[in-house]
Protein backbone atom coordinates (compact mmCIF):
# COMPACT_ATOMS: atom_id res chain seq x y z
CA UNK A 1 0.00 0.00 0.00
CA UNK A 2 1.36 3.40 -1.01
CA UNK A 3 2.01 5.86 1.81
CA UNK A 4 0.08 9.02 0.82
CA UNK A 5 2.32 11.26 2.94
CA UNK A 6 5.46 9.95 1.23
CA UNK A 7 3.80 10.24 -2.17
CA UNK A 8 2.84 13.86 -1.59
CA UNK A 9 6.27 14.73 -0.21
CA UNK A 10 8.07 13.15 -3.18
CA UNK A 11 5.80 14.76 -5.79
CA UNK A 12 6.11 18.19 -4.18
CA UNK A 13 9.90 17.86 -4.25
CA UNK A 14 10.01 16.74 -7.87
CA UNK A 15 7.75 19.59 -8.97
CA UNK A 16 10.18 22.26 -7.69
CA UNK A 17 12.31 24.22 -10.21
CA UNK A 18 15.31 22.36 -8.76
CA UNK A 19 13.89 18.89 -8.30
CA UNK A 20 14.78 17.43 -4.92
CA UNK A 21 14.15 14.49 -2.60
CA UNK A 22 14.51 14.26 1.15
CA UNK A 23 17.64 12.30 2.12
CA UNK A 24 15.55 10.33 4.63
CA UNK A 25 14.44 8.16 1.70
CA UNK A 26 18.00 6.86 1.31
CA UNK A 27 17.75 4.76 4.41
CA UNK A 28 15.98 1.52 3.70
CA UNK A 29 17.96 -1.57 4.75
CA UNK A 30 20.04 -1.50 1.54
CA UNK A 31 20.72 2.23 1.80
CA UNK A 32 21.73 1.92 5.45
CA UNK A 33 24.14 -0.89 4.59
CA UNK A 34 25.61 1.11 1.69
CA UNK A 35 26.13 4.11 3.94
CA UNK A 36 28.02 1.96 6.44
CA UNK A 37 30.27 0.90 3.56
CA UNK A 38 30.82 4.57 2.69
CA UNK A 39 32.05 5.25 6.21
CA UNK A 40 34.78 2.64 5.71
CA UNK A 41 36.13 4.11 2.45
CA UNK A 42 39.61 5.64 2.29
CA UNK A 43 38.17 8.80 0.72
CA UNK A 44 35.57 9.30 3.44
CA UNK A 45 37.63 11.02 6.16
CA UNK A 46 34.75 12.23 8.45
CA UNK A 47 34.07 8.86 10.10
CA UNK A 48 37.64 7.96 11.04
CA UNK A 49 38.43 11.55 12.06
CA UNK A 50 35.37 11.80 14.28
CA UNK A 51 36.06 8.37 15.78
CA UNK A 52 39.62 9.40 16.63
CA UNK A 53 38.29 12.51 18.37
CA UNK A 54 35.77 10.41 20.29
CA UNK A 55 38.45 7.96 21.39
CA UNK A 56 40.57 10.88 22.54
CA UNK A 57 37.89 12.94 24.28
CA UNK A 58 34.95 10.72 25.28
CA UNK A 59 36.59 8.88 28.22
CA UNK A 60 37.64 12.18 29.79
CA UNK A 61 34.32 13.94 29.15
CA UNK A 62 32.37 10.95 30.48
CA UNK A 63 34.44 10.75 33.67
CA UNK A 64 33.98 14.46 34.29
CA UNK A 65 30.27 14.83 33.45
CA UNK A 66 29.05 11.28 34.22
CA UNK A 67 26.18 10.75 31.76
CA UNK A 68 23.73 8.04 32.82
CA UNK A 69 21.92 7.79 29.45
CA UNK A 70 22.95 8.24 25.83
CA UNK A 71 20.44 9.03 23.08
CA UNK A 72 21.83 8.94 19.54
CA UNK A 73 19.89 10.60 16.73
CA UNK A 74 20.46 9.00 13.33
CA UNK A 75 22.22 6.08 15.00
CA UNK A 76 22.78 3.83 11.98
CA UNK A 77 25.04 0.99 13.13
CA UNK A 78 26.02 2.88 16.33
CA UNK A 79 29.70 2.24 15.59
CA UNK A 80 30.93 5.57 16.95
CA UNK A 81 28.52 5.54 19.87
CA UNK A 82 30.21 2.36 21.03
CA UNK A 83 33.16 4.57 22.03
CA UNK A 84 30.87 6.57 24.35
CA UNK A 85 29.08 3.47 25.61
CA UNK A 86 32.40 1.81 26.47
CA UNK A 87 33.51 4.97 28.25
CA UNK A 88 30.26 4.98 30.25
CA UNK A 89 30.72 1.29 31.05
CA UNK A 90 34.34 1.76 32.14
CA UNK A 91 33.51 4.79 34.28
CA UNK A 92 30.40 3.17 35.76
CA UNK A 93 28.32 6.24 35.02
CA UNK A 94 25.24 4.76 33.32
CA UNK A 95 23.75 1.93 31.33
CA UNK A 96 20.93 3.24 29.11
CA UNK A 97 21.24 3.69 25.34
CA UNK A 98 18.49 4.90 23.01
CA UNK A 99 19.47 4.58 19.33
CA UNK A 100 17.13 6.63 17.12
CA UNK A 101 16.83 6.13 13.37
CA UNK A 102 14.33 6.30 10.52
CA UNK A 103 15.22 2.82 9.20
CA UNK A 104 13.39 0.46 11.56
CA UNK A 105 14.70 -2.85 10.19
CA UNK A 106 18.33 -1.73 10.34
CA UNK A 107 17.83 -0.07 13.75
CA UNK A 108 16.38 -3.14 15.44
CA UNK A 109 19.19 -5.32 14.10
CA UNK A 110 21.69 -2.81 15.52
CA UNK A 111 19.91 -2.91 18.89
CA UNK A 112 20.01 -6.70 18.93
CA UNK A 113 23.79 -6.68 18.42
CA UNK A 114 24.32 -4.02 21.06
CA UNK A 115 22.42 -5.99 23.69
CA UNK A 116 24.86 -8.84 23.12
CA UNK A 117 27.90 -6.56 23.27
CA UNK A 118 26.77 -4.49 26.28
CA UNK A 119 24.92 -6.97 28.44
CA UNK A 120 24.59 -4.50 31.31
CA UNK A 121 22.95 -1.82 29.14
CA UNK A 122 19.27 -1.18 28.59
CA UNK A 123 18.96 -0.63 24.83
CA UNK A 124 15.69 1.00 23.74
CA UNK A 125 15.56 1.67 19.97
CA UNK A 126 13.19 4.38 18.72
CA UNK A 127 12.11 4.54 15.05
CA UNK A 128 11.89 8.30 14.53
CA UNK A 129 12.21 10.81 11.68
CA UNK A 130 14.31 13.54 13.29
CA UNK A 131 13.37 16.01 10.55
CA UNK A 132 9.97 16.26 12.30
CA UNK A 133 9.07 16.79 15.99
CA UNK A 134 9.90 13.68 18.00
CA UNK A 135 9.43 12.25 21.48
CA UNK A 136 11.97 10.40 23.62
CA UNK A 137 11.40 8.01 26.53
CA UNK A 138 10.38 9.96 29.61
CA UNK A 139 12.06 7.68 32.17
CA UNK A 140 15.70 8.13 31.15
CA UNK A 141 18.06 8.49 34.11
CA UNK A 142 20.07 11.69 34.03
CA UNK A 143 22.28 13.27 33.14
CA UNK A 144 21.41 12.40 29.53
CA UNK A 145 23.60 13.06 26.52
CA UNK A 146 21.84 13.46 23.17
CA UNK A 147 24.28 12.77 20.33
CA UNK A 148 24.15 13.74 16.66
CA UNK A 149 27.31 12.32 15.14
CA UNK A 150 28.63 11.70 11.65
CA UNK A 151 28.19 15.36 10.62
CA UNK A 152 24.46 14.62 10.20
CA UNK A 153 23.70 18.23 11.16
CA UNK A 154 25.09 19.14 7.73
CA UNK A 155 22.18 17.38 6.01
CA UNK A 156 19.97 20.22 7.20
CA UNK A 157 19.96 23.68 5.64
CA UNK A 158 20.69 26.37 8.27
CA UNK A 159 17.07 27.18 9.14
CA UNK A 160 16.16 23.49 9.30
CA UNK A 161 19.27 22.79 11.38
CA UNK A 162 18.16 25.37 13.93
CA UNK A 163 14.69 23.79 14.06
CA UNK A 164 16.31 20.42 14.77
CA UNK A 165 18.56 21.91 17.45
CA UNK A 166 15.54 23.52 19.10
CA UNK A 167 13.87 20.10 19.21
CA UNK A 168 17.01 18.70 20.84
CA UNK A 169 17.07 21.59 23.31
CA UNK A 170 13.47 20.87 24.33
CA UNK A 171 14.60 17.47 25.62
CA UNK A 172 17.56 18.78 27.66
CA UNK A 173 17.50 19.31 31.41
CA UNK A 174 20.12 21.68 32.90
CA UNK A 175 22.63 18.86 33.55
CA UNK A 176 22.12 17.21 30.15
CA UNK A 177 24.45 17.75 27.20
CA UNK A 178 24.37 17.65 23.40
CA UNK A 179 27.24 15.79 21.69
CA UNK A 180 27.72 16.99 18.10
CA UNK A 181 30.04 16.06 15.25
CA UNK A 182 30.61 18.77 12.62
CA UNK A 183 32.38 18.56 9.27
CA UNK A 184 34.41 21.70 8.68
CA UNK A 185 34.58 24.05 5.72
CA UNK A 186 37.60 23.99 3.39
CA UNK A 187 40.62 25.75 4.83
CA UNK A 188 44.43 25.62 5.06
CA UNK A 189 44.42 21.94 6.07
CA UNK A 190 41.46 20.80 3.99
CA UNK A 191 41.10 21.38 0.26
CA UNK A 192 37.91 21.46 -1.77
CA UNK A 193 39.32 18.51 -3.72
CA UNK A 194 39.64 16.42 -0.56
CA UNK A 195 36.10 17.33 0.41
CA UNK A 196 34.66 16.39 -2.99
CA UNK A 197 36.56 13.09 -3.07
CA UNK A 198 34.74 12.05 0.11
CA UNK A 199 31.50 12.03 -1.93
CA UNK A 200 32.91 10.68 -5.20
CA UNK A 201 34.76 7.51 -4.23
CA UNK A 202 36.58 5.54 -6.91
CA UNK A 203 34.77 2.29 -6.05
CA UNK A 204 31.32 3.81 -6.73
CA UNK A 205 29.76 3.04 -3.35
CA UNK A 206 28.44 6.58 -2.93
CA UNK A 207 26.99 6.48 -6.44
CA UNK A 208 25.19 3.22 -5.58
CA UNK A 209 23.93 4.77 -2.35
CA UNK A 210 22.61 7.81 -4.23
CA UNK A 211 20.91 5.75 -6.96
CA UNK A 212 19.30 3.46 -4.38
CA UNK A 213 16.86 6.24 -3.50
CA UNK A 214 15.24 5.73 -6.92
CA UNK A 215 14.94 2.01 -6.19
CA UNK A 216 13.16 2.95 -2.93
CA UNK A 217 10.68 5.12 -4.84
CA UNK A 218 10.06 2.36 -7.38
CA UNK A 219 9.31 -0.11 -4.60
CA UNK A 220 7.36 2.11 -2.20
CA UNK A 221 5.47 4.29 -4.67
CA UNK A 222 5.24 2.06 -7.73
CA UNK A 223 7.39 4.49 -9.71
CA UNK A 224 9.23 3.46 -12.87
CA UNK A 225 12.62 5.17 -12.60
CA UNK A 226 15.27 3.62 -14.83
CA UNK A 227 18.37 3.69 -12.62
CA UNK A 228 20.61 3.41 -15.68
CA UNK A 229 19.19 6.70 -16.95
CA UNK A 230 20.62 8.72 -14.02
CA UNK A 231 24.18 9.43 -12.95
CA UNK A 232 25.58 10.37 -9.54
CA UNK A 233 27.22 13.78 -9.14
CA UNK A 234 28.52 15.48 -5.98
CA UNK A 235 30.06 18.97 -5.99
CA UNK A 236 31.08 21.60 -3.46
CA UNK A 237 28.90 24.70 -3.77
CA UNK A 238 31.00 27.55 -2.30
CA UNK A 239 28.25 30.19 -2.07
CA UNK A 240 26.32 28.15 0.50
CA UNK A 241 29.44 26.25 1.64
CA UNK A 242 27.99 22.79 1.18
CA UNK A 243 28.31 19.59 -0.80
CA UNK A 244 25.31 18.93 -3.04
CA UNK A 245 24.52 15.41 -4.25
CA UNK A 246 22.51 15.10 -7.45
CA UNK A 247 21.16 12.43 -9.75
CA UNK A 248 21.53 13.75 -13.30
CA UNK A 249 19.26 12.58 -16.13
CA UNK A 250 21.34 11.15 -18.98
CA UNK A 251 18.54 11.50 -21.54
CA UNK A 252 15.08 13.10 -21.87
CA UNK A 253 12.47 10.93 -20.16
CA UNK A 254 9.19 10.77 -18.28
CA UNK A 255 8.74 8.95 -14.99
CA UNK A 256 5.40 7.78 -13.62
CA UNK A 257 4.76 8.11 -9.89
CA UNK A 258 1.23 7.26 -8.84
CA UNK A 259 -1.03 9.12 -11.22
CA UNK A 260 1.58 11.78 -11.99
CA UNK A 261 4.16 11.95 -14.75
CA UNK A 262 7.39 13.82 -14.14
CA UNK A 263 9.36 15.09 -17.14
CA UNK A 264 13.17 15.19 -17.15
CA UNK A 265 15.28 16.91 -19.76
CA UNK A 266 18.78 15.65 -20.50
CA UNK A 267 21.13 17.11 -17.87
CA UNK A 268 18.32 17.98 -15.45
CA UNK A 269 18.98 16.77 -11.92
CA UNK A 270 17.32 15.71 -8.69
CA UNK A 271 19.12 17.12 -5.67
CA UNK A 272 19.15 14.27 -3.16
CA UNK A 273 21.26 15.58 -0.32
CA UNK A 274 22.89 18.65 1.14
CA UNK A 275 25.93 18.38 3.36
CA UNK A 276 26.52 21.82 4.83
CA UNK A 277 29.97 22.54 6.20
CA UNK A 278 30.58 24.72 9.24
CA UNK A 279 33.13 26.76 11.14
CA UNK A 280 33.17 27.94 14.75
CA UNK A 281 31.12 31.05 13.99
CA UNK A 282 28.34 29.16 12.20
CA UNK A 283 28.21 26.51 14.95
CA UNK A 284 27.98 29.16 17.66
CA UNK A 285 25.24 30.94 15.74
CA UNK A 286 23.12 27.80 15.32
CA UNK A 287 23.50 26.79 18.95
CA UNK A 288 22.72 30.30 20.21
CA UNK A 289 19.50 30.34 18.16
CA UNK A 290 18.53 27.09 19.91
CA UNK A 291 19.48 28.27 23.44
CA UNK A 292 22.64 26.20 23.71
CA UNK A 293 26.34 27.03 23.91
CA UNK A 294 29.62 25.21 23.36
CA UNK A 295 31.07 23.75 26.55
CA UNK A 296 33.81 21.50 25.12
CA UNK A 297 35.39 21.83 21.66
CA UNK A 298 37.89 19.44 20.05
CA UNK A 299 39.20 19.29 16.50
CA UNK A 300 41.77 17.27 14.58
CA UNK A 301 45.17 18.70 13.71
CA UNK A 302 44.13 19.60 10.15
CA UNK A 303 40.93 21.36 11.22
CA UNK A 304 38.87 18.97 9.09
CA UNK A 305 36.35 17.95 11.75
CA UNK A 306 35.06 19.10 15.14
CA UNK A 307 33.56 17.21 18.07
CA UNK A 308 31.81 19.29 20.70
CA UNK A 309 29.62 19.16 23.77
CA UNK A 310 26.97 21.86 24.08
CA UNK A 311 25.13 22.83 27.23
CA UNK A 312 21.58 24.23 27.45
CA UNK A 313 21.21 27.86 28.51
CA UNK A 314 18.19 29.81 29.62
CA UNK A 315 16.23 31.30 26.69
CA UNK A 316 17.63 34.66 25.70
CA UNK A 317 20.97 34.11 27.49
CA UNK A 318 22.78 32.19 24.77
Amino acid sequence: MIDPVMLQDVLEGLELPQKELSPKYFYDATGSELFERITELDEYYPTRTERALLEEQAPKWVRELRPASLVELGAGSSEKSRVVLSAMEDAGTGNVYVPVDVSGEFLHETARKLRLEYEGFRVEPEVVDISAPFDLPSDLPGPTWIALLGSTIGNFAPTDAVRLLKRVRSHLAPDDRFLLGVDRRPGPGKSVERLERAYNDDSGVTAAFNLNVLRVLNRELGADFDLDAFEHRAIYEPTHQRIEMHLVAQRPQEVTIGESRIRFEKGESIRTELSCKHDRASVDSMLEAADMEVERWAEDAEGAFTLLLAAPVEPGKG
